[in-house]
């Protein structure tokens, strides 16, 4: 056991010598390196340091230059402040003394002031004394006149302003007048080539309508027919229809009369469509009518649609198109309504194109003026107010509602339309054989024409001729000389313009002849 533990106990021993040896060893290389490693870092020591001082210095260096670069920018800045605080105290003390200058100034000027205004009121004085002097000369000039004239100063006065006033009146007509000729001169030639070259330019035949249709049959065994057993059928028909037919001994020709165009047109092409079936009775002529009303009605709208398109009008209101189509059966004045307002349609859009106006819009108005005159119920407005509602209700622009209602002055005109509407207007309805009149009314125009030149003072004959288009006035050479000739025309228009209504223009000539007469013997 001994021998086992003894050479065991010596090997142990031998490593732990082993280990500590190693131990020592290593010790004393650690020793070294850990010295050297102590060099290495002295060495880095010492070398920063150096760079740490040469870094500093430099730093430093930089700082100083820094300093004295911003003392130099702060000594620029204060020499500036210092320089505007002298100028601002130069202005100072120059605004001192111009305010001082100017002290003086005024000084002197109020004591200038003052004695002017002793002057002025001295002259006020005087002038005070001088005017009641003046007045007193005055009153006793004027007791003076009325004492030579037997006139006392307001006589004299009214007189004298009555003078003033005829003489200014008279003035005032003679320069009208020359201004009127004045303005003819430069105006009525190009006025008349627009006017002119217009109506050359519209060729629209004009048919003379009246009440009455004539009614053509192939024999007069018709006639029978159309009357019935005891007049059953004729009566139908003037129930159905509201025409008046007049069965008389006109050979091959009935007579239909009625002042309405459309009912005339309704109870013709219903005869026309009875007598052409041969079945005649009062069913058959009812159906018959009712049918005949309805192809007018549609045949009024293809009438106004065909109206627009020829006009070159374009978005009308359905309704106006109707009222446009309704205008084919109705006159004025013997004139077909729809040919006068398409005649005037034209003569606005030549007119218009001619002056630089909207030429579609002036054919617009012209082709709607009239439509008043077809209401389908009776009204008490001018049929221009109506006409000017029924465009305002169906969406016209107003330029074109104010042509409608002015075009015969019943309210201003606001547009250059209007009065182009008016002018074609007149154009169409007054050009000769356009309308026609009745006798009686045309006489009591012409009567009242000449009627108007007689209330006027020194008138001896006044004739109308040229239809009413001229009225020439003779007078009396010792009541009237030739500057109140000239104002007297004028009157004369004047009056007959505002109290008279005729179509187109009425020409006033006044005539003076002085007559010198002698008797030899």
């Amino acid at each position: 056991m001994n021998g086992i533990i003894l050479p065991v106990l010596a090997g142990i021993l031998g490593v732990g010598i082993g280990f500590f040896i190693a131990k020592m060893i290593e010790k004393s290389a650690a020793n070294k390196l850990i010295q050297e490693t102590q060099k290495q870092a002295n060495t880095i020591l010492k070398e920063a340091k150096v760079e740490a001082d040469a870094i500093k210095k430099d730093k430093i260096l930089q700082a100083k230059e820094k300093f004295i670069e911003l003392k130099a920018e702060h000594e620029k800045v204060i020499l500036s402040r210092e320089k505007k605080i002298g100028e601002v105290e130069k202005r100072t003390r120059d605004k001192e003394s111009q305010i001082s200058s100017q002290l003086d100034k005024n000084k002197k000027l109020n004591h200038a002031l003052e004695q002017k205004e002793n002057d002025f009121n001295k002259k006020l004085d005087f002038l005070e004394k001088k005017e009641t002097e003046l007045k007193k000369k005055h009153k006793q000039q004027v007791d003076l006149l009325e004492q030579i004239s037997g006139l006392s100063a307001n006589e004299a006065k009214t007189q004298l302003v009555a003078s003033l006033k005829d003489e200014a009146k008279t003035d005032a007509m003679a320069y009208v007048q020359e201004m009127v000729e004045e303005a003819k001169l430069t105006a009525e030639q190009e006025a008349r080539k627009v006017v002119l070259g217009t109506i050359q330019r519209v060729g629209i035949e004009q048919a003379i309508e009246n009440c009455v249709s004539v009614f053509n049959l192939e024999s007069d065994d018709v006639k029978g027919r159309i009357i019935g057993r005891e007049g059953r059928n004729i009566r139908a028909l003037e129930a159905a229809t509201g025409v008046e037919i007049i069965v008389d001994d006109t050979p091959e020709a009935i007579i239909l009369s009625c002042f309405d165009p459309v009912r005339r047109e309704i109870a013709r092409l219903s005869m026309h469509k009875l007598v052409t079936d041969g079945r005649i009775h009062p069913a058959r002529i009812e159906e018959v009518v009712n049918k005949t009303e309805k192809q007018i009605q549609q045949e009024i709208i293809e009438v106004g649609k065909r109206t627009i398109i020829d006009l070159g009008i374009h978005g009308l209101h359905p309704e106006l198109i109707k009222i446009v189509g309704r205008m084919k059966y109705r006159s004025s004045y013997g004139q077909n309504l729809l040919q006068h307002s398409r005649e005037v349609a034209n003569l606005c859009g030549i007119m218009a194109a001619e002056m630089g106006i909207n030429a579609k819009a002036a054919k617009r108005a012209g082709l709607l003026h009239d439509i008043g005159k077809v209401p389908d119920t009776e009204s008490e407005l001018p049929h221009a107010l109506l006409g000017m509602q029924w465009a305002e209700k169906f969406g016209e622009k107003p330029d074109i509602c104010n042509a409608i209602g002015a075009h015969h002055d019943e309210i201003e005109m606001k547009s250059l339309i209007a009065p182009i509407v008016q002018v074609c207007d007149a154009i169409s309805g007054a050009r000769p054989g356009a309308r026609r009149q009745v006798l009686d009314s045309y006489i009591q125009r012409l009567k009242d024409l000449e009627n108007i030149a007689f209330e006027f003072n020194g008138v001896q004959k006044a004739y109308a001729i040229q239809a009413g288009r001229e009225l020439r006035v003779m007078v009396e050479s010792g009541k009237v000389n030739d500057t109140k000739a000239a104002e007297l025309s004028f009157n004369i228009s004047q009056k007959i313009q505002n109290d008279m209504t005729y179509p187109g223009q009425v020409k006033v000539t006044v005539i003076r002849e002085t007559r010198a007469v002698n008797v030899a013997k």
